[in-house]
């Protein structure tokens, strides 16, 4: 078993996790931050957060113009707390409303947008900046932190995703047929790997990991073995 670091380590590094929808980022970076004692930073929260101002002044997810003139006046936060990563929008906690399949879908359609993507760029590097993070996305290792000093690209079978996906999802959403769940991951899986800013691919330094046949302690007990060597 890897011991946590210390959180005085002379050196405070940023590990970037990417991978596609189910492949277990959130669990094994926040797993992965408590080990190390860092910031976790979910920066797919910050996309569901444009989807969700999107949604609730009855935008069209496809509608680029509008989105990209609605960011200026957009305010976004994201807060740790000892319950998790809590976001705000313009003020209002939104944390449980983010993660539906709504709100999951529409986030891929706006994250395609370069005004969007873009416009998070900065707010995104101000909380890796300093090191001492581990940040979960799509484009951390290619884009948003490349020159980060440990890199993973997390992955798994699409059924693998799609039950585990489903076992996010509570109430009504939960019942949705395996078979649903798969084709939306895999609607997904095209948008953000076709999409022309920033597609979702392995950065050419980042570790990929197949996560299908692991527990997630087996998954952050080997990324802790390649992050030590560089502490």
């Amino acid at each position: 078993m890897n011991k946590p670091a210390s959180r005085h380590q002379a050196r405070r590094l940023i590990v970037t996790i990417d991978g596609p929808a189910g492949a277990g980022k959130s669990t094994v970076a926040r797993q992965l931050a408590v080990r190390l004692g860092y910031l976790y930073l979910d920066t797919g929260a910050l996309y569901r957060a444009v989807a969700w101002k999107v949604r609730s002044v009855g935008m069209s997810p496809e509608d680029e113009k509008s989105i990209a003139a609605m960011l200026p006046s957009m305010q976004v936060s994201m807060d740790q707390r000892s319950d998790g990563v809590h976001v705000a929008v313009d003020g209002r906690d939104v944390t449980n409303d983010l993660r539906t399949p709504e709100i999951s879908a529409m986030a891929s359609q706006v994250s395609a947008f370069p005004a969007v993507r873009e416009w998070l760029l900065p707010v995104q590097r101000r909380v890796g900046e300093a090191g001492g993070v581990v940040a979960e996305g799509r484009d951390l290792g290619t884009r948003v932190f490349p020159s980060a000093e440990a890199k993973f690209f997390l992955d798994a079978d699409v059924n693998t995703r799609a039950g585990r996906r489903q076992q996010d999802l509570t109430g009504a959403e939960r019942s949705a047929p395996l078979e649903r769940t798969k084709q939306e991951i895999e609607a997904r899986d095209q948008r953000d790997r076709s999409r022309a800013i920033a597609p979702l691919v392995p950065a050419v330094d980042a570790e990929v990991i197949d996560s299908s046949a692991l527990t997630v302690e087996q998954v952050v007990d080997r990324m802790m073995g390649k992050i030590a060597a560089k502490l």
